[in-house]
């Protein structure tokens, strides 16, 4: 739930270490969750360069703002669409308490793995379901949901390059791109009369969520859709114009998420965080780049995410593709102790494999993030999530928008004192990185000085 208050926080709010918190009064509280898991387990409160809202909800589990394991990233994406399986099934949001006990060992870090391990056991396959992620930040979470599930995938997109025609268009009211464009190929992904399960890292009003139901439903009305993300701050208000739709439609809308609680943010915020934050970006230090490049293999028939679809017969040939891009990619990473890998914006699911196997081996420590569209403020206050910001051009066929893109943090998980660095840094691109000082490859390597191998996808795919 979402509140805007000029008054303290409510009784029973916590993040009273965060510096939003302190500084700008916005705070969290929980409401509760089927697995025993808290609001400050999963995000952290941002603060964007966004005249609509202010706040930005960072999550720690997603791998885009912030670096984090990526079996923790896979183990929570997997858990959320375990729990929406339960649903679909009609078992509510209860689930065995071991879900509960490898939750807690999987983020608190005593057990990384703890999750996959459990729910590869659970895995499901259902050909009726479809399962949407919402772009850019969500592209990765919906596909892991969808793994689980065993159900086909499609994600929106920002982009207009390529061939494909655009099926559907929707917004998303409070973003800072606010377009989104479903783009299947072929179109019959989204006929049907299955479930659809949309999955956000966040449910903050849900709005977004119930356009896309409007728009899907006019191409193939479905008798039941699901909406799931890692938090739910609806407030009760957002959840009856969930119900006033799925009556308006003669459908049924459920909710799953892994923690429901509140955000109260002052009435003031918008305003204070435009005045206060408006000093110009502090250049970071400028190091000498060292930045190579390697080609993986893709097949061109092999789809790299869920951009025009992906359907449940396409994970063999995906798997194939990713072990042989992987066997690569490990060669070129060598003796690197700490790598973190970095997706780029819509390009995270492959990234984050890639990152999954680059952890099979214990001699590799890795960490994953993407980067993003995303305008966030970069403040290196002790308490705030997003330390650093480093910037870089784009070039992505047919964006309308300033090409420039940004990548936050880009070391190792902050301790309380400072960002530390990995040894290697490794981006992931689908062929759009720009050479160059102004490129994601020597930008990063320029900011950070540390080596930075950009690992492109060859050919460029066509999905």
């Amino acid at each position: 739930m979402t509140t805007s208050t000029g008054s303290p926080p409510p009784a029973g709010s916590f993040a009273a270490s965060s510096w939003v918190a302190q500084e700008f009064g916005v705070t969290l509280a929980d409401v509760g969750s089927p697995v025993g898991l808290r609001m400050t387990q999963l995000i952290e409160v941002g603060l964007r360069r966004n005249p609509r809202r202010a706040q930005l909800l960072v999550s720690t589990v997603l791998g885009k703002h912030l670096a984090a394991d990526p079996r923790v990233i896979a183990g929570t994406g997997r858990l959320l669409g375990a729990l929406v399986g339960r649903t679909l099934e009609g078992r509510g949001e209860s689930a065995p308490q071991s879900w509960a006990a490898a939750a807690a060992a999987t983020i608190s870090g005593e057990d990384p793995g703890a999750l996959l391990a459990l729910l590869d056991a659970d895995r499901t396959t259902d050909n009726d379901v479809l399962t949407f992620g919402f772009a850019e930040t969500a592209t990765s979470l919906g596909h892991l949901v969808a793994d689980q599930l065993g159900s086909a995938y499609l994600h929106s997109t920002r982009r207009r390059d390529g061939s494909v025609p655009v099926a559907a268009e929707f917004s998303e009211p409070h973003s800072h791109a606010t377009g989104h464009l479903l783009r299947p190929d072929p179109p019959d992904l989204l006929d049907g009369d299955g479930p659809v399960v949309l999955v956000d890292d966040e449910l903050s009003t849900g709005r977004t969520a119930l356009n896309v139901i409007e728009a899907l439903h006019v191409i193939a009305p479905r008798e039941r859709y699901v909406l799931a993300g890692l938090v739910d701050v609806r407030s009760d208000a957002d959840d009856l114009n969930r119900a006033h739709l799925a009556q308006r439609l003669g459908c049924r809308i459920d909710v799953v998420s892994l923690v429901r609680g509140t955000i109260t943010v002052p009435t003031s915020t918008v305003d204070r965080v435009a005045a206060e934050l408006a000093a110009p970006h502090v250049s970071q230090p400028h190091h000498v780049a060292r930045q190579s490049r390697i080609d993986l293999p893709w097949p061109a028939g092999a789809p790299t995410g869920g951009r025009h679809g992906f359907r449940p017969d396409d994970r063999a040939a995906f798997d194939a593709a990713l072990h042989a891009a992987a066997a690569s990619l490990t060669a070129a990473c060598g003796g690197s102790a700490r790598i973190l890998v970095v997706g780029t914006e819509e390009l995270m699911y492959l990234p984050l494999r890639l990152a999954l196997e680059l952890a099979r081996d214990p001699l590799h420590s890795i960490v994953f993030q993407s980067t993003t569209r995303s305008p966030v403020h970069a403040i290196d206050r002790q308490g705030y999530p997003i330390r650093r910001r480093i910037d870089f051009v784009s070039s992505v066929i047919g964006d309308s928008e300033h090409p420039v893109r940004h990548v936050y943090n880009a070391g190792w998980p902050p301790t309380a004192a400072m960002v530390t660095e990995p040894e290697l840094v490794v981006v992931v691109d689908d062929g759009h990185a720009v050479p160059g000082p102004d490129g994601v490859a020597e930008s990063i390597a320029a900011a950070t000085g540390m080596p930075v191998l950009l690992a492109a996808l060859q050919p460029r795919p066509g999905r």
